[in-house]
């Protein structure tokens, strides 16, 4: 009877030992804790290692936590797979962002795959000495919208973005996320009657390509929205293509920079066919007569309650995209 139990017991454990494997998240044996008062250097210095680990395809030359938590385009995955697969070397652009409070870091960075380059939007979250967030997103060429990734990889980051705001100048976190919450306000189902907070001297660049104060850029359209000031884009209503901006996250504030980091999902739902700009033009938008969503991650520097950069990467995939990571406005 006594070896029946012991048996049954045995069997029991295996079978909720066999469970816990197919649930559970790979662990990953890692290297020494990264110090608990991890500075902007320290930082800084985790996302060099970070790179240099994945090109060597060897994710135990990272601190990880045993529970970390990795997702490429909002798909949660092992440490190890996807693109640890087939990044092949560190590309020319990087810029990054330090979360000194929260103890995280975000870079835009271009990465070679193979003869391609593409670029990547990195997030590192550090707990009690080890990584237990890696949150990465992706624009290879062709993912949807503009591209410039050649033209970016050859070029150096905007200095502003790097610039310390004086501390008499900086505002709380909040004030910060709230302004660049008003980009995603004003630009879902944009009618250019909205509450802008653009400086006068704002730019954006999505992956890669200046879409602001650029003539260049689709100079024959009968509508040049990318010749045009921030401000004078949104006014203009022009973004009414984008129906609805959900799972809006802001899990990086660079205070000392004056930076937000935003991660937030962009609808279109395929209906906004026409548009009826503020300046009495019509726009067709038949291209965009289906479902569609980009994966958005985009940085603000903000200063004195207004935008003066943006920088985004953003990709294609599936219609209303459910982040992995959840967000504040869950619809």
């Amino acid at each position: 009877m006594r070896a029946r139990i012991v048996l049954t017991a045995t069997l029991c454990c295996l079978a909720l030992g066999m469970g816990a494997g197919i649930f559970a998240p790979k662990v990953v044996h890692a290297n020494g804790p990264i110090p608990t008062d991890c500075d902007r250097a320290c930082l800084e210095g985790l996302a060099t290692q970070y790179l240099n680990a994945l090109v060597a395809h060897d994710p135990k030359q990272l601190p990880l936590a045993q529970d970390v938590r990795y997702t490429e385009q909002d798909q949660v995955m092992d440490v190890g797979d996807g693109f640890w697969g087939t990044a092949t070397a560190i590309g020319h652009f990087r810029l990054c962002f330090s979360d000194l409070i929260m103890e995280q870091i975000g870079c835009m960075v271009t990465m070679h795959e193979g003869d391609h380059l593409l670029i990547m939007g990195m997030r590192l979250r550090v707990e009690l000495g080890r990584i237990t967030e890696i949150e990465t997103t992706y624009y290879r060429q062709g993912g949807g919208g503009p591209s410039g990734i050649a033209a970016l990889d050859a070029s150096t980051p905007d200095p502003i973005f790097t610039t310390t705001v004086p501390e008499a100048d900086r505002v709380s976190r909040a004030q910060m996320i709230s302004t660049a919450n008003m980009y995603f306000a004003g630009l879902e189902n944009n009618d250019g009657k909205g509450v802008y907070p653009f400086a006068d001297d704002c730019n954006r660049v999505e992956n890669g390509m200046q879409t602001t104060n650029n003539p260049t850029l689709s100079p024959n359209a009968p509508f040049n929205a990318f010749a045009m000031s921030c401000m004078a884009q949104f006014k203009s209503g022009y973004y009414a293509i984008v129906t609805r901006i959900h799972h809006r996250r802001f899990p990086i504030v660079d205070q000392e920079r004056g930076v937000v980091w935003a991660n937030v999902i962009f609808d279109q739902n395929g209906t906004v066919q026409t548009i009826h700009l503020t300046n009495g033009q019509t726009v067709s938008m038949k291209l965009f007569n289906r479902p569609s969503s980009l994966e958005v991650t985009e940085a603000f520097k903000v200063q004195g309650g207004l935008i003066h950069r943006i920088i985004m990467v953003g990709s294609g995939l599936q219609y209303h995209l459910n982040s992995a990571w959840g967000g504040i406005s869950d619809k």
